[in-house]
C-alpha cells in the first residue's frame, strides 16, 4: 500500500511542478525544455501490467496537456513512452529476470542500468513530442536540436533527483 500511496504522490507532485513551474522555464530559446513530468512514468513498478502502465501515461499525458493548453500532444508522446518502456524492461533485463519489489531506480538497479534506461525512454519520448509539434521537415535541424538538448537537461533533472530524494545512503 505504501508503494501505492507514494507513486500516486509522486505523481501528483510532478504534474503539479511541472505545471506550474517548468512549463515556464525554456533555455536557449527553447532549445533546452525541462520535461521532469516523464519521471511520473519512468519510475513506475515493473510488475505493473502494460494496460495499467498505458492507462497512467494516457492520464499523465493529459494532465499535462491541460496545463500546456497542447491537447494531445503530451498525450501520445506519453502513450509512446509507455509502449518503449516496455520493450527497453525486455531489453535491459537481467537473464533471472526483475525481482519482486525492486524499482526501476539507481538505488535497488544500478546507475549504469539506469543511465541506459532513463535515457532510451527520455529520447523516445522527445523523439516523439518534438517531431509532433513541429511536423515539418524544414525544420528537422532545429527539431533534433532541441530534442538532443532538451532530452540531456531532463536526464540531468532525473538523474539529481534520483539523487536527492531516493538514495537511502544519504
Amino acid at each position: 500500500m505504501a508503494l501505492v500511496l507514494s507513486n500516486i504522490f509522486r505523481f501528483f507532485v510532478l504534474i503539479l511542478f511541472q505545471g506550474l513551474v517548468l512549463n515556464q522555464v525554456a533555455l536557449l530559446n527553447g532549445y533546452m525544455q525541462p520535461l521532469l513530468y516523464v519521471m511520473a512514468i519512468i519510475l513506475l513498478p515493473f510488475e505493473l501490467p502494460l494496460w495499467v502502465v498505458l492507462f497512467i501515461s494516457l492520464f499523465t499525458g493529459l494532465s499535462i496537456d491541460l496545463f500546456s493548453s497542447t491537447l494531445g500532444m503530451h498525450m501520445s508522446a506519453c502513450l509512446v513512452l509507455a509502449m518503449v518502456r516496455g520493450f527497453t524492461l525486455k531489453l535491459l533485463s537481467p537473464r533471472e529476470g526483475y525481482e519482486y519489489g525492486l524499482q526501476p531506480r539507481i538505488e535497488d538497479m544500478g546507475l549504469a542500468w539506469f543511465l541506459s534506461y532513463t535515457g532510451i525512454l527520455i529520447f523516445a519520448h522527445h523523439f516523439w513530442l518534438f517531431f509532433i509539434e513541429l511536423f515539418r521537415f524544414s525544420e528537422v535541424w532545429r527539431t533534433l536540436g532541441r530534442i538532443l538538448l532538451s532530452s540531456v537537461f531532463t536526464f540531468v533533472l532525473i538523474v539529481l533527483t534520483q539523487y536527492l530524494f531516493y538514495n537511502k545512503r544519504r
